[in-house]
This record gives structure tokens, C-alpha cells and sequence, in this order.
């Protein structure tokens, strides 16, 4: 019902009133007058939030939530902009009588207006022959008006009440729909301009004040009715800044930042602007650290501003803004006040100048670009933060120095982790520190990264994923001033020995190394390279005879294709492939591996694995319980098929009489050429071949003796 009612509310706006000369502002009462269609013709549905006298043509998004600014809001029905009841009869069915301006504000209940308009002499221009736009502020507008204000106005109503009620005008008509966003127009008193902003959410501003009820149209112009009574702007937003007892520790850090200036040009800004007591609550030694960088402090200063004017009326639920910095805020409210970042900080609000808003706000927003690397973690990787520190490793990184993080998120430290020997445990917080500053987009595939321990970490770069050696970096990285932080989903794990070393030690591989040995292919597992391996354990082989084995050893060929099988070109590790699809991995013998990730499981041709992402430093290794075979790849003999159907049970193996397995190439092993003779491989880099009479039937024995006595005059 959710989705369908969403639904519902897009395809209305989307192709009811997408007309081309309507504005947001006339798509909201549109479909305000949709919602109350029950109610009669020409009723709009509005929300009024709870304990207060605000209503709204609302959005799709208020008006599901049932809420404004967090806030519980009732649903009004009142007669849409234009029309009025008549006794008796359902709904609104009578169009406003067209009366001049003068008469309008009494059809709006503007009447506090229209009476400031007769004691200022202002009702007989308004009466009279003209297109003027009257902004009237409302009833409640007035009540809400500084006393001081007030009488200030009332005390002289032929100059400063006149003047004050022409700065509310312009002289020609304007609706809502030629009210643009960003546009300025001149006012009735003194050429002055009025700030306009049209937001897409249908809120309407001048001078920050809401239009809350438009277009009444009138013989001689139309009438807006705002929410607040507006004054004249002629200062920038440099100018508040400079004359504000409040803001000189801003003035200061805009003035070293070199923005100062930029906030007294022309533009539409807003700024959240940190008091003096927002500075201090930093701290000395913060602020004098922010201050003693230039790029950093106007990356802190570019943080509080938007190129655009965020009035506060316009802020009706949470929503992010890209600032100048480059990086999100988010602008949202509680009420009648706004917050920041979720934070209520802003003290006073719509302080409105000739290039935008200022908000002043009684906290710092520090962004990323301006922390200390230890600054950015968050309270996913506290656990790292704390260790990092309380094991003296934060106190040895220099300010001046740069640093990357590669912080395990809190689940990483189980219970046996933390039991370690505080020792051994600095040493692995060591392998998530790197000497210098990485950024996610900097890191490519086969990168070897420093750390501060001395180890090389390894960049593996997959279709969907970035991982350094066994562990995947998740959504969350940061840049700060001195540093960038990864978020990591494991512990690291360093490689430090290579294939062969780590089966040999495990001692559960025997069989599984004869077999390469046997094939001539051991080497691989020596060798320098990046090499991924499903090596196949003892328990695989499980049952098989010295005769079955002495079978597999006989035919180098059958042998090869099974055992190379195994082995892909390229480190692929479980965080790195996709989930919930086969990836496919092409490997040495030519066939596909189909490897299907799982919320927990990893399954290579629908074969458990039950132990991965066991690094090496020429590869990964992943341990299998079961010997895999290519499924495109027939057996010629029935003696080898019987073999195979023991070793291999998750598949049926094809049966073609007479085939026979052909030869693979070793393009992969180290040595530049290589020549098989039985199970050895003989390097052929260097030797001279000068002695051979090259024939299609050579007799490799003969060819290996030559090579041999080669090495023993020393001329290999």
C-alpha cells in the first residue's frame, strides 16, 4: 500500500500538472485540491503542524508521514486560493469577487494590512489605476512583529509605515508561477530589491518569508499573503559578518582563510555561521591547529556555506545540501527550529543580506578534509581507535606526517583477538597503518602498500569491490587533512609465505603436492605471481590406492588437466565476488570455475569451501574437501572414468571411448621455455642449442643430455 500510494502521488504530479506554465508552488495546490476532491469542488487539503497556527500546501513525503518538521500535523480543509463558500451548498463553489488591491486584502483576512494601508495613506494608490504585486504580511505576521518595531512604524505612518507597506510592493503583476527561484525585484521603496526563492518542495519566499496564501488576483495587480513582515536588506553577507559583535572570531578565520571577500560578492549563498562561543567550545589548541593551515581552514569555512539560499520556511522535513567544501550537510527541523546534521544549533535563523541567508549557528562543523586522520573514525571502528591509542601508536604519527587507516569495523575483534598478547597484537594494529595518504581512487590493482610495520599489503581491484589482501574495504571512506581512513570488514592478514610453504606446512596437501610434483608443476606454487588456488585436501583423495595414484601419474596430460583445473591467473578472494551470482573464473586448464558467494558460504561447481582467502604471498589459497574437473572435459577409458567417479561426486563425468587429453601449455611457469620430458620440466633460458639437428622425431632423451652436459661445461 506504501509503494502504491507513492505511486500515486508521482504519477499525479508527473502527468497531471506538468504543464509547462505552471510552477511548484501551483503543483502543490493542485494536488492539495486532488486530496480533497471528497470535500467538495475547489477545496485544498493542508496540514497544520500541531500547537501552532502554520499550515501548508504539503508534498507527498509530509503528507504520508503525517508530519512537518517532525512535528504531528492535522489535515485542514479550506477553499483553494480563489474561491469562497456560499451558504448551503457543498464545497466551494463560488470564485472570489475581483475587487482592486485595497479590497483584495480584505478577501485574504489580510485586514491588519489593509488598515496600515489607510492610516499610512497608501489605501488610495492602491485603489487606484495600476499592476502592483502586494507581498501583504498576515494578521498573525503583525502580531508577531518587535514590539519596538511596531511602534516605530505606527508612531510615524506617513514616512516609515508608508515606506515599510512600499517595500511589501512592485509595481506590476506577478503570480506565482513568474516568481523564479534566485530572482530579484525591485520593490516600491526606493528601488530596493526583493529576494525571491521558489523551491520545488511548492514553498514560495521573499525576503525569506513564506507566501502563504497566493495569487488573488485583483482589478489592478494580485496579492501574495506572507507569513512575516520584511524589512529592507542593503547589507552582504561580508558586511553582517564584519559589523556582528558576535562573529568576529568568523571575521578572523574568513579574513586568514581569504573567503571574506568572496562573501561580499554578488551570489545566492547561505551560510551557517559559528559564533564566538561556537569557536571556543573547539578548543584552543583545535582552533589554533585549523588556523596555522590555510587550505584547511577554508575547507572548514567552505563547509558552513551553499551556493544556493536555504530559507528556513522552505526546510519542511531533513534533506542534504553539497557544500562549498565539496562534501553533504543536512538541513532539516524540529519544530520551529532547525537543525544541522540532525544537531538543533542554529541560534537565529533568516538573517536575510543582498547575496543570501545567514543562519547563526552556537556549533563548528568540522568536515573531514579538515580532522587529523584519527579524527574521522566513527563509532563502527571505536574499537580500533581505542587500541591504536592505548597501545602508543597514535602518539608516534606526526601532524606533519601523512597516514592511511585501514580500520576493522568492531565485529573484527572477537574475543580471541582481544586476549592477545598486547605485543602481537600492536604488530597486527601496525598492518592496518600505512606510511602515506591514499585516497580510495588511487588504489589500483596490484598496488603494494607500506605499512608502518614494514609489511606490503597487496591492491586487489574486482567489479564491485576494493580489497587489500584477505579483507574488502566497505562503504565509508574519508579523507582528512593528514590522512584518509578505509573501513575494513576483517582483520588484515599479510601474506609471508608462499603456496608451497603453507600447504607443506599444513601438512593435510601430501597427496595434492606429489601431484604437482609429479606433474611437473610444482613450481607454480613457488613461483613469483598472483594466483588464486582451490587446493584439493588429503580428505579428497580419500581411499584411493597406490595403483589409483600411480593412474593418475601415468597419463601427464589427464594428470595436468585435472591439477591446473584448479588454479587461476589473478587473486580472487571471497569479498571480492559478487554474491548471489556465479562468477566465473577461467582457469590455467581453460575451463570455467563457477563460484557462487552465499551469506556465509562459499561454493566453487557447487563444492563447499570450507576454509578461504588463506593468503599467500605469491597468491590466495581455498581449501576443498573434493577434487573439481572440468564438466566439458570427456575420459576416453573406462578404467580412468572408474577412478574419476570416486574422486569426483558432485558431477557426472562424460564418457567418449579413445578420447585422449591434450597437452597444455605451461606459459605461466617462470622459466622463459620450458620442455617436457616424462614428469620433469627442463629450463631451456640459456642454453646452447647450436648441437641439435632440429627433426619433427627427436629423441627428447637425446635433447636432455644435451642440455645437461650444457650446464656441466658451464655454458647455462
Amino acid at each position: 500500500m506504501k509503494l502504491l500510494f507513492v505511486a500515486a502521488c508521482a504519477l499525479l504530479v508527473l502527468c497531471t500538472f506538468d504543464r509547462a506554465d505552471s510552477s511548484a508552488y501551483d503543483k502543490i495546490v493542485a494536488h492539495s485540491r486532488i486530496r480533497a476532491r471528497k470535500e467538495g469542488p475547489n477545496v485544498c487539503a493542508l496540514q497544520q503542524v500541531m500547537g501552532t497556527k502554520k499550515k501548508y500546501f504539503s508534498t507527498c513525503r509530509n503528507w504520508y508521514q503525517g508530519a512537518i518538521c517532525g512535528k504531528k500535523a492535522i489535515v485542514l480543509y479550506e477553499c483553494c486560493p480563489g474561491y469562497m463558500k456560499i451558504d448551503n451548498m457543498r464545497g466551494c463553489p463560488a470564485v472570489s469577487p475581483i475587487d482592486h488591491v485595497y479590497g483584495s486584502l480584505g478577501l485574504v483576512k489580510a485586514t491588519s494590512t489593509q488598515r496600515y494601508a489607510d492610516m499610512s495613506k497608501l489605501r488610495p494608490e492602491i485603489e487606484g489605476p495600476g499592476s502592483f504585486t502586494f507581498f501583504a504580511p498576515s494578521n498573525e505576521a503583525w502580531e508577531n512583529l518587535d514590539k519596538s518595531v511596531k511602534e516605530a512604524l505606527v508612531s510615524n505612518v506617513n514616512i516609515e509605515l508608508y515606506n515599510a507597506l512600499h517595500y511589501h510592493m512592485v509595481n506590476k503583476r506577478l503570480l506565482t508561477k513568474d516568481l523564479k527561484n534566485g530572482m530579484k525585484v525591485t520593490s516600491m521603496y526606493n528601488d530596493l530589491d526583493l529576494l525571491i526563492n521558489h523551491y520545488s518542495n511548492g514553498v514560495v519566499t521573499v525576503n525569506c518569508a513564506r507566501i502563504i496564501y497566493g495569487n488573488q488576483v485583483a482589478k489592478n495587480g494580485v496579492v501574495h499573503v506572507i507569513d512575516r513582515v520584511i524589512s529592507a536588506v542593503g547589507n552582504t553577507i561580508q558586511d553582517v559578518i564584519e559589523i556582528d559583535d558576535d562573529l568576529t572570531t568568523l571575521d578572523g578565520v574568513a579574513q586568514t582563510a581569504g573567503l571574506l571577500e568572496k562573501l561580499g560578492q554578488a551570489g545566492h549563498f547561505t551560510l551557517f555561521a559559528p559564533t564566538n562561543e561556537a569557536f571556543e567550545k573547539l578548543g584552543s589548541d583545535v582552533l589554533e591547529r585549523l588556523q596555522s593551515d590555510k587550505e584547511v581552514l577554508k575547507a572548514l569555512l567552505n563547509f558552513h556555506i551553499l551556493d544556493s539560499v536555504q530559507c528556513s520556511e522552505a526546510i519542511m522535513a531533513g534533506s542534504t545540501y553539497e557544500t562549498l567544501e565539496g562534501n553533504n550537510i543536512e538541513i532539516g527541523c524540529d519544530g520551529e527550529s532547525l537543525t544541522v546534521n540532525g544537531i538543533k544549533m542554529v541560534r537565529k535563523k533568516d538573517i536575510v543580506t543582498t547575496n543570501g541567508v545567514i543562519h547563526l549557528i552556537d556549533q563548528v562543523l568540522v568536515p573531514d578534509s579538515a580532522k587529523l586522520v584519527m579524527e574521522l573514525m566513527g563509532s563502527s571502528q571505536s574499537i580500533f581507535g581505542d587500541l591504536v591509542s592505548e597501545l602508543g601508536l597514535s602518539a608516534s604519527m606526526r601532524q606533519d606526517a601523512e597516514y592511511t587507516l585501514l580500520a576493522p569495523l568492531n565485529v573484527a575483534f572477537s574475543d580471541e583477538v582481544m586476549s592477545m598478547d598486547q605485543s602481537f597484537l600492536k604488530i597486527i594494529l601496525e598492518n592496518h597503518i600505512l606510511k602515506n595518504k591514499l585516497i580510495l581512487g588511487q588504489l589500483y590493482n596490484g598496488q603494494q602498500l607500506e605499512t608502518i610495520g614494514g609489511k606490503i599489503l597487496r591492491v586487489f581491484i574486482y567489479r564491485t569491490a576494493v580489497c587489500i589482501e584477505n579483507s574488502c574495504l566497505i562503504r565509508g571512506s574519508k579523507e582528512g587533512s593528514n590522512g584518509a581512513l578505509h573501513l575494513m570488514k576483517t582483520l588484515l592478514k599479510p601474506a609471508e609465505k608462499t603456496m608451497f610453504e603453507i600447504l607443506t606446512e599444513n601438512g593435510e596437501f601430501k597427496i595434492f603436492l606429489s601431484l604437482m610434483e609429479a606433474a611437473g608443476l610444482i613450481d607454480v606454487l613457488k613461483q613469483e605471481g598472483d594466483f588464486s588456488l582451490f587446493a584439493p585436501s588429503d580428505t579428497a583423495f580419500a581411499g584411493l590406492t597406490s595403483s589409483d595414484l600411480n593412474l593418475l601419474k601415468n597419463d601427464i596430460n589427464a594428470l595436468r588437466t585435472i591439477l591446473l583445473y584448479h588454479i587461476n591467473d589473478g587473486v580472487f578472494i571471497a569479498g571480492g565476488l559478487e554474491p548471489r551470482v556465479t562468477n566465473l573464473l577461467k582457469s590455467f586448464q581453460g575451463s570455467n570455475l563457477k563460484v557462487v558467494i552465499g551469506n556465509s558460504t562459499i561454493q566453487v561447481n557447487s563444492v563447499q569451501v570450507p576454509e578461504s582467502d588463506v593468503m599467500a604471498t605469491n597468491g590466495v589459497i581455498h581449501f576443498v574437501n573434493q577434487v573439481l574437473y572440468p564438466e566439458d572435459i570427456p575420459v576416453g577409458s573406462q578404467d580412468f572414468l572408474s577412478l574419476l567417479r570416486r574422486l569426483i561426486r558432485y558431477m557426472q563425468i562424460k564418457f567418449i571411448p579413445g578420447f585422449r587429453y591434450q597437452e597444455i601449455p605451461l606459459t605461466f611457469l617462470s622459466s622463459q621455455y620450458s620442455v617436457s620430458s616424462g614428469t620433469t620440466n627442463i629450463g631451456l633460458e640459456g642454453a646452447d642449442l647450436s648441437e641439435i639437428e632440429w627433426d619433427a622425431n627427436i629423441d627428447t632423451e637425446r635433447l636432455t643430455r644435451i642440455i645437461q652436459t650444457n650446464r656441466r661445461r658451464g655454458r647455462v
